[in-house]
């Protein structure tokens, strides 16, 4: 149920709270800033939450399907509301992940991709019924969670830092081929094959037992080549790169932040899930090619003073 949970929870981000409100809106900042808002004040609510997680889920997760009823025509209060309830379900969904066995955690993100690809190309405005659906399922499976008999998985350790620039580059990257006319890899026909190279990521970021440093310098050559291969219009190589960098990235992420007590966790979220995120759309949307290219400098940085320390 914890496996069914994440899945389309984050399925639900990705095709109604991250694409489906934004381009029913348009990007339209101001309209939208609501939203993200309201996920910081979920985070920053979460910190304060140490009793009956379970129950505290379930309630914002049927605020979210009540809230999914009348999408997408939602009114800023809504979004807020929704921005509030993506908050807390995250912080309190990655406390929870922090029993399961990793390959419990690569089928939960696996499912969550396939679902999320091959679904992107569903009108937005034709969403309604994918939200009600899908919040009834993650409603269903909290439920039936609890995290009393439960042993934690293991973890590694990045720099907050470090992996906010990996959500902010995921971001502006994911935000720059949604929107683009000649190069969209969800639209023009890969949908099997970035559903396979997710999995490959998958893992990939699981079996490897690399160190924290090699897997920081995976990740920025993924996403270096992922933006040429964007840059230089090829669509077919960057349906393959492009989802091992985001299945990889973020496998590394959780597994940094998993056994973190529930407080940390919702800082963490509060700065990679909303902060980081919103900066990356801005980018995106305005085109900031070289904030991408200081960003690239910046891990370089770190990676490299983190050798000399080491």
């Amino acid at each position: 149920m914890l496996v069914l949970l994440v899945a389309f929870e984050l399925a639900y981000y990705l095709l109604i709270v991250q694409t489906g409100i934004v381009e029913f809106y348009s990007s339209n900042i101001y309209l939208l800033a609501t939203l993200p808002l309201g996920g910081i004040f979920g985070s920053i609510i979460s910190i304060y939450i140490q009793k009956h997680k379970e129950n505290i889920l379930s309630f914002f997760i049927f605020v979210q399907l009540l809230i999914s009823l009348f999408y997408p025509d939602l009114s800023p209060l809504l979004l807020f509301l929704l921005g509030l309830s993506a908050g807390v379900i995250s912080v309190i969904m990655i406390d929870l992940l922090k029993y399961a066995k990793a390959f419990e955690l690569g089928i939960a993100l696996s499912i969550s991709y396939t679902i999320g690809t091959l679904l992107f190309n569903q009108s937005v405005e034709d969403r309604g019924i994918l939200a009600i659906g899908l919040s009834v399922i993650i409603l269903i499976a909290s439920r039936y969670i609890s995290s009393t008999h439960l042993k934690k998985t293991e973890s590694s350790e990045h720099a907050l830092s470090i992996m906010l620039v990996w959500v902010l580059l995921d971001s502006a990257l994911f935000e720059a081929l949604s929107r683009d006319e000649v190069i969209s890899i969800w639209r023009d026909g890969f949908s099997i094959e970035i559903v396979l190279f997710h999995i490959v990521g998958v893992i990939l970021a699981l079996s490897l037992k690399f160190s924290n440093r090699k897997n920081e310098m995976i990740i920025l050559l993924l996403f270096i080549i992922s933006y040429l291969l964007y840059y230089l219009k090829l669509p077919y190589l960057l349906s393959a790169v492009y989802p091992i960098a985001i299945s990889y990235y973020n496998i590394v992420i959780l597994q940094t932040i998993l056994n973190k007590e529930l407080k940390k966790i919702a800082v963490y979220m509060l700065f990679i899930a909303w902060f980081a995120s919103g900066f990356g759309l801005l980018i995106a949307l305005n085109e900031l090619v070289f904030y991408q290219v200081l960003l690239f400098v910046f891990l370089l940085y770190k990676i490299m003073k983190n050798k000399k320390g080491s």
